[in-house]
């Protein structure tokens, strides 16, 4: 999903946002510092499956996925890190790693790490890695109507 797309779906949707450009950037912690904005607030899509189906994970930036506690969560001891190969073409205007967590778009369930819901704001790669969406979280899931589940832990480098 380009940029212009996502954004006339949240313009459809009355909710307000702000685009943030910066520097190419890769890893979300080097796209938050390039965009000049707090970490806490930067949220990456981790692309897992779950008995071969392919679902977003929402976490903080500075999270990582507990895969116990995810398939804990879900219910299922089939839960894997999908590799780029097996979803890149599933967001065919989208950069690699930058697709915007919005599953319901893609006709994918997303999974959001409980700990967000205590985020008045997130920001997240809007399709590039040169640009960001910063918007309300309640928005966010307002639109997406994600599962909210713990599955995640704080990074060690962040403790």
């Amino acid at each position: 999903m380009p940029v212009k797309q996502l954004k006339e779906f949240l313009d459809a949707n009355s909710i307000k946002y702000i685009t943030i450009n910066h520097s190419r950037a890769f890893t979300t912690r080097e796209t938050a510092q390039s965009a000049h904005i707090q970490g806490k607030d930067m949220v990456k899509t981790v692309m897992i499956k779950i008995n071969n189906k392919m679902v977003m994970a929402v976490l903080p930036s500075s999270f990582k996925i507990d895969f116990d506690l995810l398939k804990q969560a879900v219910g299922s001891g089939d839960v894997v890190l999908a590799d780029e190969r097996e979803f890149k073409n599933l967001f065919p205007a989208c950069e690699v790693g930058a697709m915007p967590p919005f599953g319901n778009l893609y006709n994918m369930e997303v999974f959001v790490e409980k700990h967000l819901t205590k985020d008045k704001e997130i920001a997240f790669n809007a399709g590039t890695h040169r640009e960001l969406i910063s918007m309300a979280y309640k928005d966010f899931e307002q639109l997406v109507k994600p599962k909210v589940m713990k599955f995640s832990a704080l990074l060690a480098d962040q403790e």
